[in-house]
């Protein structure tokens, strides 16, 4: 978000005009996939740890926002106690639109939560790439926690 907002203003355009863009007319614009990044954080820990996750209004409007909205959710992930995933493996993980079906914590983790954050995720790169902002492989990644050999 930073780049994205450096890069609006090294071009002088209001960084808003991002919040709107999209790849194709019939998807989803980047502020829905930064809100479906964070929600789907948030959903991940809550449910594999048992814990209720804060509810974010969806009423951004610009890329502090979002910034901020980033960083909550962040702050909500970090004060989840490791000890509260013990079992998440076996938790019944339901989901409204599968009434009277569940998922163990494993496959829930594996065949949507995890999927899903990525796909979020990578469409918000993506979008931001294509509109001109400066970020690589790198930047999507993050830094790697390597250790010496």
């Amino acid at each position: 978000m930073d780049k994205a907002q450096a890069h609006a203003d090294s071009k002088k355009f209001d960084s808003k005009v991002f919040l709107d863009s999209r790849l194709a007319p019939d998807m989803f614009p980047l502020s829905f996939q930064i809100q479906m990044t964070c929600d789907t954080a948030k959903s991940f820990a809550s449910k594999l740890s048992g814990k209720e996750a804060p509810k974010f209004e969806d009423g951004e409007s610009s890329v502090a926002e979002f910034k901020e909205r980033i960083t909550k959710t962040l702050n909500y992930l970090e004060s989840i106690r490791p000890e509260a995933f013990q079992g998440w493996e076996a938790r019944q993980i339901t989901n409204p639109r599968r009434e009277g079906k569940y998922l163990p914590g494993n496959e829930w983790a594996l065949q949507h939560a995890l999927p899903n954050f990525f796909f979020h995720a990578t469409t918000a790169y993506a979008i931001l790439r294509h509109n001109g902002v400066e970020i690589g492989k790198k930047d999507f990644l993050g830094a790697l926690n390597y250790r010496d050999i």
